[in-house]
């Protein structure tokens, strides 16, 4: 018989643009109270993404954001899809991260990546390092924050990385910590990341054999450090346009749920209409859900 696959788990993405702050907080509220969905996300950038520009902008800062949020809903996993490594000292990012499970009261996904934006960089003065580095530092920022979240104190001597006797109290609500949830898709570097510390992975593309394929590299990463490759869930984002048929939306999701997404993130764009959360539950995710279910059902009773 085939292996029980995980459940389909839907959530909402505001990346905090071009929108003000109570309307965000209007869309995570509505989506605390739609059970169809179980996780929400912002982003983590500082200036606007898109042309040169836009880049002037609003854009309202993600952790702070995230914060707010978590003191505003109950029910919610919530996130940034996903944090930039290089923005922060990881022993900082530690210490932010084990406050805001406790705001929420154990409810979040550590969203973390090596970081992209070179322009951004450029603007704020952050070091852009090269791309193998930046990956580099984040496989060390994950053992960093994963052991401050864990031990009493922490030494650590890296590459990049450095920390004497360092605590991070109180701790994390969630045991043994928040889970990891990383984001990118390069074979030789990134993915033997994922591989290691996530248990979730966040594919950032859109071609669904590109998303089999960098799966299949990712299982070969977990058989090689004797990991069960099943314990980490398949996420993507797909964006929404509400001015187009759901259905579209719905069928773009169904073709990466027939590849092994588990996890899906739907992207919304600014101006949010007032009827998208109850719209996108009933048009998208619930039957989607109940055609898993279906499905399910369907391989229990033939045993295929």
């Amino acid at each position: 018989m085939a292996a029980r696959r995980a459940r389909l788990r839907f959530g909402l993405k505001t990346a905090q643009q071009f929108v003000s702050y109570e309307e965000i907080r209007r869309v995570w509220q509505e989506a605390d109270a739609q059970p169809a969905f179980e996780h929400a996300w912002l982003f983590d950038h500082f200036i606007p993404l898109g042309s040169e520009e836009q880049s002037q902008g609003p854009i309202l800062e993600g952790w702070t954001v995230l914060a707010a949020l978590a003191a505003q809903t109950q029910r919610l996993r919530l996130g940034l899809m996903v944090a930039g490594n290089t923005y922060r000292h990881p022993a900082v990012l530690a210490k932010m991260g084990a406050t805001l499970d406790l705001i929420s009261g154990g409810r979040l996904d550590f969203g973390l990546g090596a970081a992209w934006f070179e322009r951004e960089h450029r603007a704020y003065g952050l070091p852009f390092y090269s791309t193998g580095e930046r990956i580099r530092r984040l496989g060390e920022a994950c053992e960093v924050i994963k052991r401050l979240w864990t031990e009493p104190r922490v030494t650590f001597e890296g590459n990049y990385y450095r920390l004497h006797e360092a605590p991070c109290e109180p701790k994390p609500q969630q045991k043994p910590h928040p889970p990891f949830v990383i984001g990118g898709s390069g074979e030789r570097l990134t993915l033997r990341v994922v591989a290691r510390y996530a248990s979730i992975w966040n594919y950032n593309g859109s071609d669904v054999d590109e998303f089999r394929h960098k799966q299949a590299v990712l299982d070969a990463h977990c058989a090689a450090i004797g990991r069960n490759p099943q314990e980490i869930e398949r996420s993507i984002q797909l964006p929404v346009d509400p001015a187009r048929p759901l259905a579209a939306l719905r069928a773009a999701a169904r073709t990466f749920v027939e590849a092994g997404a588990t996890h899906l993130i739907l992207n919304l764009r600014p101006p949010y209409p007032p009827d998208i959360v109850a719209r996108l539950a009933e048009e998208v995710v619930l039957p989607l859900q109940e055609e898993a279910e279906a499905a399910e059902e369907w391989q229990v009773e033939t045993g295929e």
